[in-house]
Formats: structure tokens, C-alpha cells, sequence
């Protein structure tokens, strides 16, 4: 996006104390947890000042992130983390196996591929594993592997005003492809990793899906009914598994156009 600020979306109350703060494409979130607050992904580095900007126009100071929570290791997630962690003091929270994607190690940040120059490199200061636990006031994340679109992405699940939200943090199958693979010299097991991780989170029951990317939960459509009147518009518990179910055919299609 040649100007940040066409990326601006009106932040908003999801559901309790969890809300939407921009942006558009790559999406950030806040949860108030009574004891500070945690970012679910930083964005851009040129569309910070929006997230900051939607943070204060809901009612909170960016100063009270006590957690940066990334969901993978490309740039339009984690693009600003360190300037996040430098102006807040949040601690930055990494799905390991993505750790020399932010520490600027391996040239995989998506960043060229996208017109940029990762030179933004910070060292996470917690590295997740499958299973972890992440806790803060009143909100308790479980952290799940859902490696594929980078080795290190993270699902996560939590409890918040009587629903249960989840989001998997990374799909898109542009990481995936056979020509972007092959220039890196990756494995192709990233793909069956992907799939298998799609039907192992299916077993979670998801009442608010969370999207990394506006795409990914019909946001638009959403926010349309929500501000109509309908405050239950992101409540849903059939579209986690429709939008797992189309996560993996997506995958399926730009296998079959490789043959």
C-alpha cells in the first residue's frame, strides 16, 4: 500500500474487552485485561501511528501494553514490534521456530517480496511452543503450533465476557507455493504441516473468530451489522470451521495449478 493512511479502519469493540484497532489489510487487536493490555500483532511499521491512533480514540493509552502477542514472523505483522516494544516497554511474544525471522537472521519476513527492507530486527522476548499459556489479568491465551504459513505460527484461544475467541495466525498460501519454496531452497513439508494443523484445530469450539487480515472473518460485512445495531455480529461458532475448511481448499487449488 503506497499510502498508509488508505489502510485506516474506525476501531471498535468486538465483544467484552476485545476490540479491533486497526488495520487494513494486516489487523491488530486489543484485549483489556484489568491488569494492562495485550496487542494481538503490530502491523506495519508505516501504519503504527493508526493502531496508536485507534488505541487512544477507544479510551486507552498505548503506554499500558504490557504484551505484544505475534502471530507469525512476516512483515505486515510484526513490521512494527520493535518500535511497539522500544516506545511501550511490552514484552514481545514469538512462536520460536520464528525467531531468526525477527531477529533479521533469515531473509524471510516477506518484507523484499512485499517492496520493503526488513531493518526493523528485534529479539522476541518469549518464544512460544505449542501448548504455552499466556496470562495477564483476567484473560488466559493457550497458545497452539499452526505451523505452515511460516514455521513458528501461532493459534490462539481464550476466554473472555462468556465467549471463547480464537484466530489462526497465518494462511496464506503465497509462503507456500512451489516458486517461492524453491527460491529459498524450503521444504515442501510445510504443506502437509499446514493441512494437518487445520484439522487438529477444528476440534476447538471458537464462538469469535479473530482475523490477522480483514479478509479472514468477513470483517467488513461484520462491522456493517455491528454499528447497524447488532452487537452479536462477530458472534458466530459455524465460521471458525467454514473458514478453516477454506483455508485448506485454497491450499488444495494452488497445488493442483502447480501440476
Amino acid at each position: 500500500m503506497s499510502h498508509p493512511w488508505e489502510g485506516a479502519l474506525p476501531p471498535f469493540r468486538i465483544w467484552g474487552p476485545v476490540y479491533f484497532v486497526g488495520t487494513n489489510p494486516a489487523s491488530s487487536h486489543l484485549i483489556d485485561t484489568g491488569d494492562g493490555l495485550i496487542l494481538l500483532d503490530a502491523g506495519y511499521p508505516h501504519s503504527l501511528y493508526l493502531v496508536f491512533e485507534g488505541i487512544r480514540n477507544l479510551g486507552f493509552d498505548p503506554h499500558d501494553i504490557r504484551i505484544l502477542l505475534l502471530s507469525h514472523g512476516h512483515y505486515d505483522h510484526l513490521g512494527a514490534a520493535r518500535a511497539v516494544a522500544e516506545y511501550t516497554g511490552a514484552k514481545t511474544y514469538l512462536g520460536a521456530p520464528d525467531r531468526d525471522y525477527a531477529n533479521g537472521k533469515l531473509d524471510l519476513t516477506w518484507a523484499r517480496e512485499l517492496g520493503y527492507v526488513y531493518d526493523e530486527a528485534f529479539e522476541p522476548d518469549v518464544l512460544l511452543s505449542d501448548g504455552d499459556h499466556i496470562r495477564l489479568g483476567n484473560i488466559d491465551i493457550e497458545c497452539k503450533a499452526a505451523p505452515g504459513h511460516t514455521p513458528g505460527t501461532m493459534a490462539f484461544f481464550f476466554e473472555a465476557a462468556g465467549m471463547r475467541f480464537g484466530m489462526h495466525g497465518g494462511v496464506g498460501v503465497n509462503s507456500m507455493k512451489a516458486d517461492f519454496l524453491d527460491r529459498y531452497g524450503l521444504s515442501y513439508d510445510c504443506r502437509e504441516a499446514f493441512l494437518s494443523g487445520l484439522e487438529r484445530l477444528k476440534a476447538e469450539h471458537v464462538d469469535i473468530q479473530l482475523g490477522n487480515h480483514t479478509g479472514n472473518n468477513d470483517h467488513a460485512a461484520r462491522y456493517a451489522r455491528l454499528i447497524a445495531g447488532d452487537d452479536r455480529a462477530f458472534v458466530d461458532a459455524e465460521a471458525w470451521p467454514r473458514f478453516l475448511d477454506r483455508c485448506r481448499q485454497h491450499l488444495l487449488d494452488a497445488i493442483e495449478k502447480e501440476k
